[in-house]
């Protein structure tokens, strides 16, 4: 999947999100918003002038979100993105009412309308994680100006072949027909299993 892919889920299969921002004091706070449009780079969601969420976003310009879809954990997708905001005010509101027209039962009239306020998430990193699938699917992608970050357990050349790490993968997703073994990024769990039984600490953690 691309960029735009994981996305475009997020609005069409999930839409309801919940979004942590930071307060005054320093304490995470956590809402439920709907992300209601989006394009190849970015999301869009809306939210009033009036509320302390507007408040912490345009102070920090920065939020983190966790979308999830799915009937029990293991039917489970969840994508999170971490990023940065901006606010780009009204002119995209009547656009985000049309796309979303439940929005009309809650603001019924142009005038409540006007207490609204349009933000876009333009650049940041995403995780996506299936639990459905076997092994697990996982997979990183960035929008926006965000540099790609490596991030997981890797086998280093220190590996001597003993095969420790992957008896106890519990997804058996590192592969030992060469050394140093291979652990497959896209169905690792990032238990740390493999680091601990390693006994020349040939795993390593970025």
């Amino acid at each position: 999947m691309k960029t735009a892919d994981y996305l475009a889920f997020i609005v069409q299969k999930i839409h309801t999100t919940v979004v942590a921002t930071v307060d005054d004091d320093g304490f995470p706070v956590t809402a439920a918003i709907d992300m209601m449009d989006c394009d190849e780079n970015s999301l869009y969601f809306l939210t009033a002038k009036g509320k302390g969420f507007y408040d912490r976003l345009v102070k920090s310009g920065l939020l983190a979100l966790t979308a999830v879809k799915g009937k029990d954990t293991m039917s489970r997708v969840a994508v999170s993105i971490r990023g940065k905001v901006r606010e780009l005010g009204y002119d995209r509101i009547p656009l985000l009412f049309e796309k979303n027209p439940y929005m009309h039962e809650i603001y019924p009239t142009e005038v409540s309308m006007k207490a609204l306020t349009v933000f876009q998430i333009y650049e940041g990193s995403g995780e996506w994680f299936d639990l459905s699938k076997k092994p697990i699917e996982r997979a990183t992608f960035t929008f926006g100006d965000a540099v790609q970050k490596t991030k997981g357990y890797f086998i280093t050349d220190a590996c001597i072949g003993c095969g420790n790490c992957a008896a106890v993968c519990p997804q058996n997703c590192i592969k030992t027909n060469g050394i140093p073994h291979v652990i497959e990024q896209e169905h690792c769990l990032h238990c740390g299993n493999c680091m601990d039984a390693c006994p020349v600490g040939a795993v390593e953690r970025r």
